[in-house]
């Protein structure tokens, strides 16, 4: 017995101490009783406790004290919390209490967030939250946690053997049974395993600076958490920062590495269909949908900073909803995602509008062509040190934008061998590889947005477009629309635009202004007036919602309306085709657009129907395109063939019958003269150049050969 009274030191002390198991137990009981009984039911398929970190914060003085210990202790904090369960019967009876040594407890939503590059020795064995992306993900294996072996010579077993992250801890004593020095077995059926996977996260490019390059962390993921997250997903992980010694052929260094041991894992969205939408969100949704003027809101909220470009952003609305993706019973696949190409004059804002369409896709990725190999956009195989050191496949671009809109800039700058890798991407959607003993298919399933200069930098008025665009036909056809952007000068369009641009600036400037020098007479209502002009319509959160909702509920259904507009439409275009000597205007590639553009149209106003009026509007857009890439003004017809072959049809008319004339002029060694064959076919109507044009095509592809000047001999 104590005979002296208690200091006031002493009693500070006392009053400090408190029952931590005895807080956690009163804090689950209040906020997570449905969670603990949901476990109890559904135990081991469920067997996550997920505490939200800032209600834990909300819950008085003792949950702030709760949440700073789990910061700076997390090991302890994670105890304790399973002592409350266990001691308290929280989840499982008494006879079952062994169980909750299996249940997770894990923490979610930490309000700071900590970036790769700023970990340092101080973080070691705190709890941290990382965000970043998905670079490599290593196979699902078992990891050996608690060992129980068995002695060779007698057969006595020990008790469970605790194992640590890295090297297998081996028991080398004497038997407790024959007490002899020996060697023991490992038992695997009473040994206890447990799911692990390792993570490489590289943390986002965007708060870089110039030239620092992506930093990256290993994390270790265990249990439940395996399998949760690919390659590509933007996630946060929670847990405790662990460090390992570095170990050089068996000398230990004073360096050592860090790794994230994973607590809790919160992906972002990975795609449209994963978009959190509230029953307000919903509401605001469908009233915005009954909106007559739905299609114009949609249109201006894509890059409100570019003026004009109507057209254009109407098209961008509709890939953004997309068409349906069909499967049907024989096993083939109809793609549902819309391709475009803008090519246009530099400084049209091309590349900004790339961009501001992936920062409203979850799942975008932008790249420029310039830059890009193929194997940077499908996939590569690597050596990978970071599983066991076998080859795995590494994924690109366009596997990581799967279920989203990949964004390539400078199309027309990509290596001939690069772009030709594209092909199975837009029509399949899906990436097909055999390199270093690894056959795999990749899914692609995204929408594909291209930008390109014309050849010469700038478009030439009297020469064809379809010449102009630097890139291979097979690639071009697989464009569902072409939009061609020209930079003409006019006087009412370039003051609107000038206009545009300084208000943009100018409000640019105030808020900067504003953060360094602050005015009383700008306050926040001055700058909203003043961005009214370079504001969305529709804000990106909303737009981003809608399109998910749209995508989640809406599957139109063609109307006979529909579809008859679209067929009189086709067959309208084909019916030019009809005497020989004109060009194919358009082929079946066009009509699958066209169907996928008006499902895309029903779904942005949310109808469950294509109506006549859905069918009006994407034959207007496609006529534009048509009209800008495959129409030949001498014909006065369109001819698909500029675009689908690169050769227009009255090109290659003109080449067969100068292959026909250099026959029938020939001598018996297959010579004729080069001004015969011209004044044969200025005589059948043709024009001059255009023969010598084409003679010399002939010439330079190989087909024919000029022994001799003013000869010509086919090959």
């Amino acid at each position: 017995m104590d005979d002296f009274p208690d200091s006031p030191e002493k009693e500070e002390i006392k009053a400090n101490v408190t029952d931590k198991a005895g807080d956690w137990s009163k804090f689950l009981k209040k906020h997570y009783k449905a969670e603990l009984g949901e476990i109890a039911r559904e135990f081991p398929y469920k067997r996550s406790l997920v505490i939200d970190y800032q209600k834990l914060e909300k819950w008085g003085k003792k949950g702030l004290g709760l949440a700073d210990d789990l910061i700076k202790n997390p090991g302890k904090v994670l105890s304790d919390v399973k002592d409350a369960i266990k001691q308290n019967n929280l989840i499982f009876t008494k006879d079952e209490e062994d169980k909750a040594d299996d249940v997770n407890v894990r923490f979610i939503r930490l309000p700071k967030k900590i970036d790769v590059r700023e970990i340092r020795a101080h973080h070691i064995n705190s709890f941290l939250s990382v965000e970043g992306i998905i670079r490599k993900v290593t196979e699902v294996r078992p990891r050996l946690t608690y060992a129980v072996f068995r002695c060779l010579n007698c057969g006595t077993l020990t008790p469970p053997y605790s194992q640590g992250f890295g090297k297998f801890q081996e028991p080398y004593r004497n038997c407790t049974q024959c007490e002899r020095p020996t060697k023991m077995e490992l038992v695997p059926q009473l040994s206890k395993f447990i799911d692990v996977q390792k993570i490489r996260i590289q943390e986002s490019p965007e708060g870089l600076r110039g030239g620092e390059q992506p930093e990256t962390l290993d994390v270790d993921v265990q249990d439940d958490l395996v399998a949760t997250a690919s390659p590509g997903d933007r996630i946060v992980i929670n847990g405790i920062l662990r460090s390992i010694q570095r170990v050089s052929y068996g000398n230990k260094s004073s360096l050592f590495d860090i790794y994230l041991e994973a607590n809790s894992i919160e992906v972002g969205e990975k795609e449209f269909e994963e978009v959190a939408i509230s029953d307000e969100d919903e509401q605001s949704i469908i009233e915005l949908s009954r909106d007559p003027e739905v299609y114009r809101k949609f249109a201006h909220s894509i890059a409100p900073s570019i003026y004009g470009n109507d057209e254009v952003k109407e098209a961008i609305s509709l890939i953004l909803f997309g068409g349906i993706m069909k499967s049907l019973p024989d096993g083939s696949h109809l793609r549902g995602d819309i391709h475009m190409l803008l090519v246009g004059d530099p400084g049209i804002a091309k590349s900004q509008m790339l961009r501001y369409v992936i920062r409203l896709s979850p799942r975008g990725i932008y790249t420029s062509g310039k830059s890009s190999t193929s194997a940077g956009l499908t996939a590569t195989a690597v050596k990978d040190e970071f599983g066991d050191g076998r080859w795995t496949l590494e994924a690109g671009a366009l596997v990581l934008a799967d279920m989203g809109i990949a964004a390539v800039d400078e199309m027309d700058k990509m290596n001939k061998d690069d772009r030709s890798s594209l092909h199975e991407a837009m029509e399949q959607q899906s990436i097909s590889i055999a390199k270093a003993g690894i056959t795999a298919t990749l899914r692609s399933r995204c929408a594909l947005l291209g930008a390109a200069n014309p050849k010469m930098g700038r478009f030439d008025e009297y020469a064809p477009i379809a010449e102009q665009i630097n890139m291979p036909p097979s690639l071009l056809s697989r464009f569902d629309l072409i939009f061609v952007m020209r930079d003409k000068p006019n006087d009412v369009l370039d003051r609107a635009i000038g206009e545009h641009i300084l208000k943009a600036h100018e409000v640019g400037e105030l808020i900067e202004h504003n953060k360094k020098n602050p005015d009383e007479w700008i306050d926040e209502d001055y700058i909203e007036q003043k961005l009214a002009p370079v504001l969305p319509e529709i804000e990106p959160s909303l737009f981003r919602k809608y399109i998910a909702y749209s995508k989640r509920n809406c599957f139109p259904l063609l109307k006979p309306e529909a579809k008859e507009k679209l067929i009189s439409y086709y067959l309208s275009l084909r019916e030019l085709a009809s005497d020989n000597s004109k060009p194919v205007p358009v082929t079946a590639r066009q009509l699958e657009a066209l169907v996928r553009l008006a499902e895309a149209s029903a779904r942005v106003r949310l109808s469950q129907n294509i109506e006549e009026a859905d069918a009006e509007r994407v034959i207007r857009i496609v006529d534009r395109c048509l009209r800008d890439v495959a129409y030949d003004p001498e014909t006065e017809s369109f001819d698909i063939d500029k675009l689908v072959t690169g050769i227009p049809k009255q090109r290659r008319d003109i080449i067969r019958e100068i292959k026909d004339a250099v026959k029938s002029h020939a001598d018996e060694n297959g010579y004729a003269q080069i001004e015969e064959i011209v004044q044969a076919l200025i005589q059948k109507g043709h024009e001059k150049d255009d023969i010598r044009k084409r003679i010399d095509d002939l010439l330079r592809t190989g087909e024919a050969m000029e022994p001799r000047h003013g000869l010509i001999k086919l090959i």
